[in-house]
């Protein structure tokens, strides 16, 4: 077909992608859409002139067309399809283009990637995956040339589903009854042996993903690596370096029998603890539960404010209407995503990251004024407990929200808590969140837009049950454990603000003595893994997220999501929609003060969630989460801040956890 045809006076080809011997497909461009937008067309030409054939392509396209409709609707990682039609004795296929590149460009010949691209490049694919199994469609032709990275947002695309070859491929080869050909599809290497005898199943994917993976790690083709005689397993584990529970993996994917495999995508999403979200049950729009509130009361002067700016800046006066001057006495290491010194500073005045007008500064320590913050829900109060030596224990319902790639809500669903209150005297009360144990990888992939260095390398980490507060440490239980308050946003709801990671430590042993239980700063992957709350996005929320969920700085948006609201300022705790474990706030509000020591990367760093504290500058410690003056992308899950442990601001507050042992 050459370039410049027009198909029903709608779809201009404009170059040919690749030709096959089931047919063709073509760049082109949508004349009936503004901007005439890129599409691919596939001509399919089914290789027969049996006219008995020809009843039965025309039933498997009909058939493939309804399928792929139905998954393109429901998965971002399918190509959506626009259009099918027949003319004469041949078919079309008009579905999304996808840019980017297919997944052959990066497993060359000889090259051996690592095990977290691997994990990643698995969990990718099988997360599209899950849709088609889930509705028991079998793809039949997965290999790395049919998996795109979309360059948008590097997610892995499933392409060219197996049943639209098997409409091409249709032949009567000598062979009385068309209807009851059978049609083999797929490619050596990545075809099991059920596949190449016509009768594939579910489990014959999860054979071509494992190969995918095992040629990813061994930068060797599966048609290159030996079997075993006996088994006629593949061979491959003393190609790779890899850990045995990814190796593991791996065999059970690609056994030779197909029941000793995985039987679907599901099953193997759930060995490498990352499960396809259940659909979530519609619920009422939650009225979210705040912390327990009471009277704001006056706190004198403690400490001149640290105005969060770009860069260094002295105290500033309340009464002060003019700039700040610089003070270039004071020392301060500010460390984010591994960049330190003028390179940060640097980085924090270009646009992507900063506003090039510096926030308000805001004091009030010459003054009892409490700052009011912005109404952003009217919450009702948390059911005071009895007062009682002894911590209560109750089941919490709560509900969780998710949103698309720009931050509309897609769905809501209820989530369950178990947590312990404990009453701490006059009316302050300390709530924990009871978190599962359980294994997570930790980190960003390799793949990942804008990844720093300090993110990775990916890692599994094996994190004990613990509890950990439901909100972070407000003003109202930081006075009365501490009996003052530094903070520069007053208001007993809000987060304390203004400590450093050593009062914030003390603040842990003194509640420690006081209620004779062991509270500590969590470890940074205690911090993440609760973050995280089982997801995998770059957010508890996924994929982005708003200024309506989370306080941060809405003049800088995480990728397609809008614009939104700079507050200025922190927020009363539990106003926002928690995660599924029912943490609050973590994503915003304030930096989250962690023990660990800061480390550049994560080599070397431990497994079993205990803090690291060994080696790094032990003068700068981690900080997560992001904050109120800070832009959408450091709020990220596996977003690594850390800051000279002596640094005190209004964006740097703490929450607390509980060891079991210790409880």
């Amino acid at each position: 077909m050459q370039p410049g045809r027009i198909l029903r006076n709608h779809y201009k080809i404009i170059a040919t992608l690749g030709s096959g011997g089931f047919g063709d497909t073509y760049l082109a461009e949508d004349l009936d859409l503004p901007r005439n937008p890129k599409c691919v067309v596939k001509h399919l030409k089914p290789k027969t002139s049996d006219p008995t054939v020809f009843p039965v392509a025309l039933k498997l396209f009909e058939r493939e067309a309804e399928t792929l409709y139905e998954l393109g609707r429901d998965s971002d990682q399918i190509p959506k399809l626009f259009a099918h039609f027949q003319e004469g004795a041949e078919f079309y296929l008009v579905q999304e283009f996808i840019e980017g590149h297919d997944i052959s460009k990066e497993l060359t010949e000889g090259k051996k990637l690592s095990e977290s691209y691997t994990i990643t490049l698995l969990t990718g694919i099988l997360e599209a995956l899950a849709v088609a199994h889930q509705k028991n469609i079998i793809h039949r032709d997965i290999k790395p040339q049919n998996l795109m990275r979309r360059k948008s947002d590097n997610k892995i695309v499933l392409i060219d589903f197996g049943a639209v070859k098997e409409i091409s491929v249709l032949t009567t080869a000598n062979q009385p009854g068309a209807t009851t050909l059978t049609v083999t599809v797929g490619t050596p290497g990545y075809m099991p042996s059920e596949q190449s005898n016509g009768k594939p199943k579910l489990s014959s994917d999860i054979y071509a993903v494992g190969m995918v993976g095992i040629k990813a790690l061994t930068g060797k083709e599966p048609k290159d690596l030996p079997t075993d005689q006996d088994t006629e397993n593949i061979i491959w584990r003393n190609e790779a370096r890899v850990s045995n529970y990814l190796a593991d993996i791996l065999d059970k994917m690609v056994q030779e029998y197909f029941r000793e495999r995985y039987k679907n995508a599901m099953e193997v999403l759930e060995a490498l603890n990352i499960l396809v979200a259940p659909q979530p049950t519609p619920v009422p729009t939650p009225v979210p539960t705040p912390a327990p509130t009471i009277p704001s009361i006056p706190i004198p002067k403690t400490k001149a404010l640290v105005a969060p700016q770009p860069i260094p800046v002295p105290a500033v006066s309340s009464v002060s209407k003019t700039p700040p001057q610089f003070d270039k006495t004071r020392r301060r290491i500010l460390i984010l995503g591994g960049l330190a010194g003028g390179g940060f500073v640097t980085a924090m005045l270009t646009k992507d990251w900063w506003s090039r007008t510096p926030p308000e500064n805001i004091s009030t320590s010459e003054t009892t004024e409490e700052i009011s913050p912005e109404i952003i829900s009217s919450p009702e109060p948390t059911p005071e407990p009895t007062p009682s030596p002894e911590p209560e224990f109750s089941i919490q319902t709560f509900t969780t929200v998710k949103v698309n790639s720009r931050g509309e809500i897609i769905s809501r669903s209820e989530a369950k808590a178990e947590v312990t209150t404990e009453n701490l005297g006059n009316r302050v009360f300390l709530e924990m969140v009871k978190i599962p144990g359980g294994r997570f990888l930790m980190g960003s992939p390799e793949t990942k837009v804008e990844r720093k260095d300090s993110e990775g390398p990916q890692h599994y980490v094996d994190v004990p049950e613990f509890f950990m507060g439901k909100y972070l440490v407000t003003q109202a239980l930081w006075k009365a454990v501490m009996g003052n308050n530094p903070s520069g946003f007053k208001g007993a709801n809000r987060p304390v603000e203004k400590v450093d990671w050593y009062e914030a430590t003390e603040f842990c042993q003194k509640l420690s003595e006081r209620t004779g239980k062991k509270y500590s700063l969590p470890s940074e992957s205690q911090w993440e893994y609760a973050c995280r709350a089982g997801t995998t996005t770059p957010f508890y929320f996924g994929e982005t997220i708003t200024s309506e969920l989370v306080n941060y700085n809405g003049n800088h948006p995480y990728r397609n999501a809008p614009k939104g609201k700079y507050r200025r300022r922190t927020t009363d705790v539990g106003v926002f929609p928690p995660n599924s474990f029912g943490l609050y706030d973590m994503h915003g509000n304030v930096w989250e003060w962690c023990q660990d020591v800061w480390h550049d990367n994560y080599e070397g760093a431990p497994t079993d969630g205990s803090a690291w504290e060994i080696g790094g500058d032990s003068k700068v410690r981690i900080l997560r989460g992001g904050g109120w003056y800070w832009t959408s992308r450091h709020c990220q899950c596996a977003w690594r801040g850390g800051d000279d442990a002596k640094v005190v601001g209004t964006n740097r507050g703490f929450r607390i956890v509980l060891s079991i042992s210790g409880s």
